[in-house]
């Protein structure tokens, strides 16, 4: 019996360390991931805008995989939310920002420009992302420009559907004649078993030293 009695409270010592890292671990992945990439962020935006405004500073004509290259300001999530917009989608460039899915267009262009971010952990930029409504903006800055898109709908998708990053999205052999914007998160929260996609069209653009109409910014 002692040692019947010894195994389990071994055992039980053991299980319960077993769910103190089990515990560790999650608040790592659901807090500290957070912490790290906000703060990675906000340096990369700081940068990023310091460049814009430097009038001798050019910007690459490539943008290399990984390379930060743009900001993303979306009004609906708050005043202050600028992510940077890195190229590519692998899983180390999602863990610092929004991605931009390499083979879509660029910000402005005609064609699909589509970007992903996380809805949970790693700074989860898009984990706002089923709150944006019709007519939405969404505002990306680069060196010459301020694209602003604005929200024309959404949709739930399996992980499968990439058709979704088409140039005209969802429409395999259509051309595209309009500029517009894809972005893509998990869902629901806390899962990858689908996709939470919102659309968007390009309604205008500003010269980046001119800057952007106060009215555009504000949220209904």
């Amino acid at each position: 019996m002692r040692v019947v009695r010894g195994v389990a409270g071994l055992l039980g010592e053991l299980l319960i360390t077993l769910g103190v890292v089990l515990l560790l671990f999650v608040g790592w992945q659901l807090w500290w991931t957070d912490v790290v990439s906000d703060a990675d962020a906000a340096q990369v935006v700081d940068t990023l805008t310091a460049d814009f405004d430097d009038p001798d500073w050019v910007q690459p004509a490539h943008v290399k995989l990984g390379d930060a290259f743009a900001i993303v300001r979306i009004p609906r999530f708050g005043a202050t939310f600028a992510r940077p917009l890195y190229e590519g989608t692998t899983r180390e460039v999602l863990q610092r920002g929004v991605g931009h899915y390499a083979d879509t267009a660029m910000p402005g262009e005609v064609g699909n420009f589509a970007m992903a971010g996380h809805r949970t952990t790693y700074g989860k930029p898009f984990n706002r992302i089923a709150e944006l409504k019709k007519d939405d903006v969404v505002l990306v800055e680069t060196k010459s420009t301020w694209y602003v898109y604005r929200v024309t709908g959404h949709e739930i998708v399996a992980p499968t559907q990439v058709s979704v990053l088409l140039p005209v999205p969802n429409r395999p052999d259509a051309e595209p004649t309009e500029a517009v914007l894809t972005m893509t998160s998990c869902h629901p929260e806390f899962s990858a078993r689908e996709r939470y996609v919102v659309h968007a069209s390009l309604d205008a653009s500003y010269p980046h030293d001119q800057g952007v109409p106060a009215d555009v910014l504000e949220v209904s």
